[in-house]
């Protein structure tokens, strides 16, 4: 188990939020002090506290969340988060990581060589960036400073789940979220399925285990 330094609870405010198909709800919104990566991470606190948080790691995508791309999940899995964690209680943390880690405009040179017909892990390897350069010591930081080591993970990705035990947060269970397959992000959704295990079950893949 890695030691990480600890991060202090910032700020909290509550902020209605309000989604383009009109689903709204309030979440405490937190910001920290001492994040070890130094980047304006938040959480999202959803509903009420009972039993063990859901809890999503949900890396920015302006592409998706923001101006609603199909080219990615990342919006549809943003929406779909907030409300699962609302009704159950837990927390999504909104990770500063664009383009899994390597920045919007690296992220849209990839989107290019995708478009010439690499896969989304290619395109970052042939830029010479990391096929995915994120880091959950932060991730973790947060949670701790929330008081929530011991969770529920709302992912299809399983090295979310090994970086956060290896960081010493207890994950009892991996939820996956839905697959939100469109036939602009099917490539895409395919190469995350294939190459790095994601629990997506789509047309022509077998069972996936993860």
């Amino acid at each position: 188990m890695t030691s990480i330094p600890a991060a202090t609870v910032r700020t909290r405010v509550h902020v209605p939020l309000r989604f383009a198909d009109g689903f709204s709800v309030t979440a405490e919104v937190v910001t920290f002090h001492g994040l070890v990566d130094g980047a304006e991470h938040i959480a999202l606190v959803l509903g009420e506290a009972g039993g063990r948080p859901l809890v999503r790691l949900h890396s920015e995508c302006l592409t998706g969340d923001v101006f609603g791309s199909a080219r990615c999940d990342c919006g549809p899995q943003l929406r779909e988060a907030v409300e699962r964690i609302d009704a159950v209680g837990g927390v999504l943390l909104y990770l500063r990581q664009e383009g899994r880690g390597i920045g919007l405009y690296n992220k849209l040179d990839a989107y290019a060589l995708q478009d010439a017909g690499l896969d989304t892990y290619q395109a970052n390897t042939a830029l010479g960036l990391p096929e995915d350069g994120r880091d959950y010591t932060s991730a973790a930081q947060m949670l701790a400073a929330l008081g929530v080591t011991d969770l529920d993970l709302l992912t299809n990705n399983p090295d979310k789940a090994g970086q956060l035990r290896a960081l010493g947060i207890t994950v009892a269970e991996t939820v996956p979220t839905g697959v939100h397959a469109t036939p602009d992000n099917l490539h895409y959704l395919h190469a995350k399925a294939t190459h790095t295990q994601h629990t997506i079950a789509l047309p022509g893949l077998a069972s996936l285990a993860g």
